[in-house]
């Protein structure tokens, strides 16, 4: 269990961060890890709860948001054999339940520590930190090894989409038995962890190592295949046992505003794709932030990312726009643990734009109502404040002002996926609030196809609508169990 009473001894110590003045200048890593020493030090404070709600991964609340890992991984246990320094042991019992965690150890919120006992006094174990500490040992040694290779008479599995939901369900597919291929439309493999999450959030390097594994562990990544062709569909359903569907919530929320179809205004996600582009060919990017005035229409880790990015491009000056009143710097009342915590946070992007122009880019309870222009391009935005304080927006009368802007980036979340790809494998839609598959039966993964010879599944966004990435990857693992029941592995 760690050490007995660690946590009496020991403060909550988590990683560190590059300083601002370096780290706005590059797109390099901003994270920096504890030393071995001090990471087992920080494992030992794991109490190893008789209810462990950090494994939980449940819905607490009326809000139902999930408070522990969706992986339901075995925190305490591997906390254990990392405060001994057993790490090829604590590696192996964290491949049970989580195939990737180079990337949750780098990119998730850490719903694991939000729920952690030590969190409500003392200060959560630095979980996500733990987990990225065993990722990095185990690469640092070697790595992990590669799957077996399928028989010859495998059950041969095509997975549309590689991100993390259709990487995790292409894993567990393998390690099962079958002969997977995973097919990407882009001309790199990784979905939004290759272009979706900026590098110096998630190195691409660490995403290239894992699919050169799954490469040598005999799964087939084809990149630049887009599953709407006709032929490719023909060949999908005539030549594979099963079809999963992980394409992801590609689909973004339009801006509601006059002028939105300006130029100067792109959505998050394209302006990302841009940006990592350029980073990986060293040219430059077909979106910039270059010398302009930036706002970022939206929150959440895309928000975020995109501040950051406009920071490291050169941007004269960057805002952020909350459509929601800003949240309490502590937990409410009516927000108690193990809910998530419904609290202000402010993340790398708000740091670093906080230490170049003296305050917070944030503006909350804030809604658009039109995008300005001078000749055909993007000028400012015409914004209105919100009052919230009966539960609802509430425009407030004399409180419209004009912010300049020559780039405009709607992070406002997605709709659901895109449904090209569904529309072209014969899949029945619902139409709603949100676009999705339609399921055999409620829960599943299985859809309803027009062609029922070969089975089609969905998983991670693509079936749920956006969340987050280790949510996605728990959907596809989930995904990949009931496929390679139905073909008997």
């Amino acid at each position: 269990m760690g050490k007995p009473g660690a946590y009496l001894e020991h403060e909550r110590a988590a990683h560190t961060e590059r300083p601002v003045d370096e780290t706005i200048h590059d797109f390099d890593e901003f994270a920096v890890p504890l030393g071995e020493t001090d990471q087992r030090t920080q494992a030992s404070r794991c109490m190893m709860c008789g209810v462990a709600f950090c494994q939980s991964g449940m819905p607490f609340g009326p809000a139902g948001r999930t408070s522990g890992c969706p992986l339901h991984n075995l925190i305490p246990e591997w906390n254990d054999l990392v405060w001994r320094g057993l790490w090829d042991e604590a590696a192996a019992r964290l491949s049970i339940t989580n195939p990737f965690p180079e990337f949750t150890g780098r990119v998730c919120p850490a719903l694991c520590e939000a729920a952690c006992n030590l969190g409500r006094d003392e200060g959560a174990t630095t979980i996500k930190d733990d987990e990225r500490a065993i990722s990095d040992h185990q690469w640092a040694d070697g790595g992990p090894a590669p799957l077996a290779p399928a028989a010859p008479d495998a059950p041969k599995v095509a997975v549309v989409g590689s991100g993390p939901a259709g990487l995790a369900a292409a894993w567990e597919l393998a390690r099962r038995g079958a002969s997977v291929e995973v097919l990407e439309r882009h001309d790199r493999a990784g979905g939004l962890l290759m272009y979706g999450i900026p590098n110096m959030k998630l190195p691409k390097g660490v995403v290239e190592r894992r699919l050169d594994l799954m490469r040598e562990s005999g799964i087939d990544v084809r990149c630049g295949v887009d599953a709407c062709d006709a032929d490719v569909v023909r060949d999908l359903l005539r030549s594979h046992d099963a079809v999963v569907v992980a394409v992801g919530a590609g689909t973004p929320r339009v801006l509601a505003a006059k002028g939105v179809e300006t130029e100067g205004v792109h959505f998050a996600v394209d302006y990302l794709t841009a940006s990592t582009r350029s980073v990986l060919s060293d040219e430059q990017p077909s979106i910039t932030a270059a010398g302009k005035d930036v706002v970022v229409v939206g929150g959440g880790d895309t928000g975020t990312d995109c501040v950051a990015t406009a920071i490291r491009q050169g941007a004269r000056s960057v805002a952020q726009l909350e459509f929601l009143p800003a949240p309490p710097d502590e937990r409410a009342a009516d927000n108690p643990w193990p809910e998530w915590p419904s609290v202000r946070k402010c993340d790398y992007g708000q740091v670093e734009a906080t230490a170049l122009q003296g305050a917070d880019p944030r503006t909350w309870a804030t809604d658009t109502l039109e995008v300005l222009s001078e000749e055909g391009h993007v000028s400012g935005l015409h914004v209105v404040a919100l009052d919230w304080s009966d539960g609802k927006p509430e425009r407030i009368e004399g409180s419209e002002r004009t912010i300049p802007a020559q780039l405009v980036l709607v992070a406002c979340g997605f709709t659901g996926p895109e449904r090209s790809v569904f529309d072209a494998l014969g899949v029945e839609m619902a139409d709603g609030r949100r676009v999705l598959p339609v399921m055999r039966e409620q829960g599943a993964h299985l859809t309803r196809s027009n062609d029922p010879s070969t089975p089609i599944f969905s998983a991670g966004d693509a079936r749920n609508g956006s969340t987050l990435v280790v949510t996605a990857m728990a959907d596809g693992l989930a995904c990949a169990t009931e496929a390679a029941d139905l073909l008997g592995l």
